[in-house]
This record gives C-alpha cells, sequence and structure tokens, in this order.
C-alpha cells in the first residue's frame, strides 16, 4: 500500500513514478526533519560516522513566515538554530527570491556552507506560496538541495484548478506533504516524499542483523524499516489508501475546492461590512482568511498605538468566550508588527456557508459590546 500511494504522489507532484522515494512520517515536522538530514548526508556521507565535527559550518534558508519546525530540525540534528538563515517575504507572506540569494551569498562571505534551502507551499498563517521557480533557480546556481514543505498547500495539487500555485515543485529535491490536512485523512499521516531512490536507505539504514537478514524467503525490498529513523511505525498509510479507493482523485478535488469556495465565501462577506477588516487585500490563496472584529467602540478611532492595544486584546476575549460556550472555535495570533487577529482556516468538507455565516454572527454576538 505505501509503495502504491507514494507512487503515485510522486506522479502527482511530477517526478517519474520508478525513481522517487519516501516514507511515512508521525506529522510534518518529521517529515521536514527528514528532508534536513537527507540534504546534509547527501552533501557530507562522512557526517553519519564521524558527526558534525568532520563537516564545516552548515546554513540553512527558509523564509520568515515559514514552520517552526525548520528551526527545530537544526537544532535536533546538531546544526544550531543560529545557523537557520530567516529570509525576508513580502506583505502577503511569500519568501523574496533577491533576498534568498544576497542571503546565501552572505553566509558564504562569513565562511559558512550553505546547503539547503526550505521553499513554503502554504505557509500556516497567511496560507501563501513561495515563488518555487524562483527558489529552484537559485538553488540549482548555488547547488542547494531544495525542498518544498508542502505539509498544509500539498492538497491543492489535486485540484486542477488551483495546483498552478504550486508550479515549480516538481524541480524539488523533497517535499513534505500532509494528507492529514487538506485531504482530510485523520491524524497522523504525513509524507516525506525524495526524488532521488535508494537516499532514504543509505542515510538510514544500520542493517540490524536480528530485524533486516537479507537472505529471507520473501522480497525484502519491502522491509522499508531500515530507511526510517524509527524502528516501529504506525499503519499511517491504510487509512489513505483506503480514503482515496472510496474517494478517487475526484472526490479529494471536489472537497478541495469547496474549502478554498468557503475562503472566499468568507473573504468577500467581512470585505463588505465595516466592523471586520481583513488583514490584507486580495483573495486568499489557500483556505486561510485573516481578519480583526472591530468592537462598536474601536471603529470610529482612527488607528494608533493605543487602538492597536486595544484591538490586540480582542481577539482572546472573543476567543475565551467561544470556549466557554462550546459553539464556534477558531484560532488567533500576532504576527510581526500586526495585533492579534483571527485566522479561520477551512479544511473539513462538511463546512457550508450557513456554517460561515453563523460564525460572523457568533463572532459579533461575542464581540460587540468588548
Amino acid at each position: 500500500m505505501e509503495e502504491v500511494v507514494l507512487r503515485k504522489m510522486h506522479s502527482i507532484i511530477g517526478w517519474p513514478e520508478e525513481d522517487g522515494d519516501g516514507i511515512f512520517c508521525p506529522g510534518g515536522t518529521m517529515s521536514n526533519l527528514y528532508s534536513v538530514l537527507l540534504a546534509r548526508f547527501h552533501l557530507f556521507p562522512v557526517v553519519k560516522t564521524h558527526g558534525m565535527s568532520a563537516i564545516p559550518r552548515l546554513a540553512l534558508f527558509t523564509s520568515v513566515h515559514s514552520h517552526y519546525s525548520i528551526k527545530k530540525s537544526a537544532a535536533v540534528l546538531g546544526i544550531g538554530s543560529e545557523n537557520v538563515i530567516v529570509v525576508r517575504c513580502d506583505e502577503r507572506g511569500k519568501m523574496i527570491s533577491s533576498e534568498l540569494n544576497s542571503s546565501i551569498e552572505t553566509a558564504k562571505s562569513k565562511g559558512l556552507v550553505p546547503f539547503y534551502v526550505n521553499a513554503t507551499a502554504g505557509t500556516t498563517v497567511y496560507g501563501t506560496f513561495d515563488p518555487l521557480n524562483e527558489i529552484a533557480d537559485i538553488c540549482e546556481h548555488h547547488g542547494l538541495w531544495m525542498h518544498v514543505d508542502a505539509a498544509w498547500g500539498g492538497g491543492l495539487l489535486l485540484s486542477n484548478k488551483h495546483r498552478v500555485k504550486l508550479q515549480g515543485i516538481k524541480r524539488a529535491h523533497s517535499v513534505t506533504w500532509n494528507p492529514h490536512k487538506m485531504m482530510g485523512v485523520p491524524l497522523q499521516c504525513s509524507t516525506i516524499l525524495v526524488k532521488r531512490k535508494g537516499l532514504l536507505q543509505e542515510c538510514n539504514q544500520l542493517c540490524a542483523e536480528y530485524l533486516f537478514q537479507p537472505d529471507k524467503h520473501y522480497d525484502v525490498s519491502y522491509d522499508t524499516g531500515d530507511k526510517s529513523i524509527q524502528c516501529g511505525r504506525h499503519v499511517d498509510v491504510f487509512k489513505l489508501w483506503l480514503m482515496w479507493k472510496a474517494k478517487g482523485s475526484e472526490g479529494f478535488e471536489a472537497q478541495i475546492n469547496h474549502c478554498l469556495e468557503n475562503a472566499e465565501y468568507l473573504y468577500y462577506k467581512l470585505k463588505r461590512r465595516t466592523d471586520f477588516q481583513l488583514v490584507f487585500k486580495g483573495k486568499p490563496e489557500h483556505s486561510n482568511v485573516c481578519f480583526w472584529y472591530l468592537p462598536k467602540r474601536l471603529q470610529s478611532i482612527l488607528p494608533s498605538p493605543e487602538r492597536d492595544r486595544e484591538l490586540h486584546m480582542v481577539a482572546p476575549k472573543i476567543k475565551t468566550k467561544m470556549m466557554e460556550e462550546g459553539f464556534t472555535m477558531i484560532g488567533y495570533q500576532p504576527l510581526e508588527d500586526k495585533v492579534n487577529f483571527f485566522r479561520c482556516v477551512f479544511s473539513n468538507p462538511a463546512t457550508q456557508r450557513e456554517d460561515v455565516d453563523f460564525l460572523i454572527h457568533e463572532i459579533v454576538r461575542l464581540g460587540c459590546d468588548l
């Protein structure tokens, strides 16, 4: 089942089915960690036996809006979180490719060895897609491993309408894709997909004789355990295989399109109202809709530091009331210079427009007198 599903995912990315590799992981953080591990081994195989003291000081690159797991991976693997170079983004949260190139040149001038770039396809907060082709050009120029963290945005590859947002993903060396997000598979179900076959095995195998005997009576290529950091693994593929059989690719496409239609519906509803303010102009790229709710007393106040301090407290107070009453629940967060705002994310295909209307009504009911 793993082989069949992974081949299918490779082909959707645009890789030759027979050349790719991959494995199911316990979450996107682990999938991203695998990508850093593989990139380092690919460049410096000696690190597997001799450790970090045998190789130069490395540098890897990711955007300001990327998932925290990239820094965590650097810390866990002994590279060091300070050697993760954070690249600036534009106002929509996309990595600025020219900033990436200059960051790589700066790292080289300081004696670091760049080896890896993480591009994000569907950022956690804004749901933004980095310019993959531009990043791929820079990686090819500098000889760097390109990873695409499509944990959140990978599902859009199944939509003929939206897959263009991931144009250039086939040029990556590795991809993280979480079916437990947009595809709606129950937790946990995450994959690390690798363009080069055999690299996972070379990087991770230790050939434990009490488990992985080469003279078993069956095809030992089915013994995938030595490709993994783990020994025992949960059978995460089964629920995905079963759902794909039941829904088909067209069924997944329909539910993903539906989620993005819900996001667009909420966006246009809020755009027409004076008691809500969108975090940025323009339709959302993914199913993330980011906005502030403005209680009556703040609607007439001009933007100022004092107003921002007041607005910063609105979302947490409404969220508290939501949790106490139990009818609705959405997240909030600050980001860079922006005070706390709501982030409504659609990934449940059962959500309908009347649910979106109810959410707006509840936010107003709970927050109008704050």
